[in-house]
């Protein structure tokens, strides 16, 4: 990995949020790029459940009303 003269600046909370995010052996850039990357695919998890599964789910929740 190649390293960056140039320093960004947090706050108190988010330093402390890192750090309790940092995991053994990560750097700061290490947790941030971890982070960024867990938070890119928005619809991870997405359209898990079955199609009846889902149809099941939908009956119960009218059915409920």
């Amino acid at each position: 990995m190649a390293t960056a003269d140039e320093q960004i600046r947090v706050s108190d909370s988010v330093k402390r949020e890192l750090d309790r995010r940092r995991r053994d052996g990560e750097s700061y850039n290490d947790v941030l790029q971890r982070l960024l990357e867990d938070d890119r695919d928005l619809l991870a998890g997405f359209g898990r459940w079955s199609d009846d599964h889902a149809d099941r789910v939908r009956a119960a929740r009218k059915q409920s009303r």
